[in-house]
């Protein structure tokens, strides 16, 4: 799947596994699950070009809130910190 035999952060070993990944765009976020190189040291994920540009095709969709098609999970809230 991916060029790299060994994690180029770490040096650690490298296996292929689902990841969940957030992705955010304007007030949105979007929460997937992709497969992914995962390096089993550090947790440095390494994604193929073609899920990076998925990911870049997804943020743009949030960010013109242009959310058809996405199922939502619930409600996020931000919270003003106390004085």
């Amino acid at each position: 799947m991916m060029p790299f035999s060994k994690c180029p952060v770490c040096g650690g070993e490298l296996i292929e596994k689902n990841a969940e990944k957030l992705l955010r765009g304007g007030i949105h976020t979007a929460v997937l699950t992709v497969r992914a190189e995962v390096c089993l040291s550090c947790g440095e994920r390494l994604y193929t070009q073609e899920t990076v540009r998925r990911f870049e095709q997804i943020r743009v969709k949030l960010e013109k809130q242009d959310v058809a098609g996405f199922l939502p999970l619930g409600q996020s809230f931000q919270i003003a910190q106390a004085a």
